[in-house]
Formats: structure tokens, C-alpha cells, sequence
């Protein structure tokens, strides 16, 4: 093992990283498809296995805790069997759930894909996007603040999906407990939010959110039109890092007045989803570390390019992430 990388692990076996998002839970039916509907021009899966795994901010603790380190999940979920089956997947993964608020308010969102031969069919939704009421948030924001208080976190991650976890209230909430602690904030934003995240060490969009929440023309494969966007969104969040991941044309980073494009490795893409989640735990990770930016990109880069080789939402395997991570020289 490169000292470097011994390093980021040894480093990961002793943090405590916050995670404050939206929770979700990713639901699976693993069938086969052997005819066409006579009621609708629609496919007929034969369910032949139902699974459960855990999305959104849970996805990021789960990678947290792959890489050794030890997640505080803060959220809001419903009061239902979702839920339980949400506490269910904590509970098997080794993850703490005392930060789950539970809601009579909201439903606690599910993802549910229809998988068949490796291949998506459909996925249904069921969630509310109704942002948090006063109390909720409230609460919430009185618990970041005693978990940054009372457990010293060496990073914070805010996993933005807009289900209406993240709001005004509970956004200045986290940004202000954790600045005032000298702890750096690394940001998976999605659209609602985008420019609320004004102070953030690390604000990490996908090209998409980025072309989106500013509403400009950009193209991952022109870097031009990358650089020239995330100058324009360091002026409006006064961020110190932007990584923006831009698919198979890699990695963009930024910090002050270095830029750095890495290109993205090959890969036999299978399935993107999670592969965010990751990319943000990693990042946090080498951000609290005191990695520079390129560093952090690449060894984001690496890692989340590793799970899209998987079907559904799976955490880094960290024998995998070693092992490319040492071949490609990030830390050496």
C-alpha cells in the first residue's frame, strides 16, 4: 500500500464526518421479461427478488463507512413502514440512527427500480417534496448543531436531493455551526438550493446542475464553458473549491487560481446511480485530510467511476478503490 493512501485510510479510521440530507430508500424488484402486455404495449416482469438498500445521504454514510470512517446521519423521514424498512438497513449496515427524525408530516421517500437482465424497465417514485415546516427544521438544526458541538466532526456533507430536508433555515443552520467550528462543508447540490450554499469549502455539482442552477450554456466536453460557469459561481457562492463531475469527459477543479481537468477512466458504465454519493464521501474525506484540490478530484474521480460498473446503488469496495488508486499513482 502506497504511504499516501495508508494515509487517507488511517485518516478516514479516526474521523467523524456529518452527513445532512435527504434520506431515501432504494428499493429493487430483479425479474426477467418473456412477453409484452396484453392490456398495454408495456413489458411483463416475473419478479424473482425484492432487496432493499439505502440512497441519498445513507448512501453517503454507507460509503463513509466503507472507507473507514464513521458517518452521523442527520435527516427527517416519515413515520411509516418505509421508514422501518429504512431503520432496518441502518441497523444491518452498522450505521447509527438516532439522527433519523421521524415525521407524521411526509412520507420517507422510496425509489423503486424494476430491474431485468441488467437493464432498467421503470422506476417509481414515492416521496414528498414538500420542504420542512418550522418545527421540523427547528430540530433539525438544533441537532447539527449539538452533533458539531458534542462529536467534533473532521467534515460536513450536505446531500442535497430537494426532497425538502435542505431549506434556507436548516442550510445557514449547518453552514453557520460548522464555519464557527473552523469545519469544512463539502455540498452535493441539486436545483431548488443551488445558490444558497454561499461560504461552502467544497461545492460539488454534476455538469447538468451546473448548466441548470445558473442557468448557462454549459458543455462538459468544452471546458471553456466549465471554467467560464464556475467563475461565475465562485462570484455568486464565495466557495474556496468547485469540483464539477462532467461524466465521461471526467473531472473539472478549481481552487483560487488553479484549475485542474482529469480525464475519466475507462470504464463499461452498467449503471450511474449513486455514483455522486460516493464522489462526495470521497472528497470530504481528502478534503478534511488537507488533500489539494487535484488530488481530491482524482481520487473522487477514480472512486466514482468504480461503483457506475455496478447494477443499482452499491458503496465503494474499498480492495477495488486501493488497489486503482496505487496503479494510477494519485497519492504516491
Amino acid at each position: 500500500m502506497s504511504k499516501g493512501f495508508d494515509a487517507l485510510l488511517d485518516h478516514a479510521r479516526h474521523s467523524t464526518v456529518l452527513v445532512v440530507g435527504d434520506v431515501m430508500l432504494d428499493a429493487y424488484l430483479w425479474g426477467r421479461v418473456e412477453r409484452i402486455s396484453p392490456e398495454a404495449p408495456v413489458p411483463v416482469v416475473h419478479v424473482q427478488e425484492r432487496s432493499a438498500r439505502l440512497g441519498g445521504a445513507a448512501n453517503v454514510a454507507l460509503n463513509l463507512h466503507a472507507l473507514g470512517a464513521t458517518p452521523v446521519v442527520l435527516s427527517v423521514i416519515g413515520d411509516d413502514a418505509t421508514a422501518d424498512s429504512l431503520t432496518t438497513c441502518f441497523n444491518d449496515a452498522g450505521l447509527d440512527t438516532t439522527g433519523l427524525i421521524r415525521s407524521k408530516a411526509r412520507p420517507t421517500t422510496v425509489k423503486t427500480r424494476v430491474i431485468s437482465g441488467h437493464q432498467h424497465v421503470v422506476r417509481v417514485d414515492e416521496e414528498s417534496t414538500r420542504p420542512l415546516d418550522a418545527r421540523e427544521e427547528a430540530l433539525l438544526v438544533e441537532r447539527i448543531i449539538a452533533v458539531i458541538a458534542e462529536r467534533k466532526p473532521t467534515a460536513v456533507i450536505i446531500e442535497d436531493y430537494d426532497k425538502g430536508v435542505m431549506t434556507a433555515d436548516t442550510i445557514a443552520g449547518t453552514i453557520a455551526a460548522a464555519t464557527e467550528a473552523g469545519i469544512p462543508v463539502a455540498v452535493d447540490p441539486k436545483l431548488r438550493n443551488f445558490l444558497r450554499y454561499r461560504g461552502v469549502t467544497l461545492f460539488k455539482p454534476n455538469v447538468k446542475e451546473l448548466r441548470e442552477g445558473l442557468k448557462v450554456d454549459v458543455n462538459g466536453a468544452d471546458i471553456a464553458s466549465v471554467r467560464n460557469a464556475v467563475d461565475r459561481l465562485e462570484q455568486e457562492l464565495r466557495n474556496t473549491m468547485t469540483m464539477v463531475t462532467l461524466s465521461e469527459h471526467g473531472v473539472y477543479a478549481h481552487d483560487k487560481d488553479k484549475e485542474h481537468h482529469l480525464p475519466a477512466h475507462p470504464r463499461k458504465i452498467v449503471d450511474v446511480s449513486g455514483a455522486g454519493d460516493t464522489v462526495i464521501a470521497v472528497a470530504a474525506l481528502a478534503l478534511a485530510q488537507g488533500l489539494p484540490v487535484d488530488r481530491i478530484a482524482a481520487l473522487s474521480n477514480l472512486a466514482g467511476g468504480l461503483v457506475c460498473e455496478e447494477v443499482g446503488v452499491v458503496p465503494i469496495d474499498l480492495d477495488r478503490f486501493r488497489r486503482e488508486a496505487e496503479a494510477a499513482a494519485i497519492l504516491s
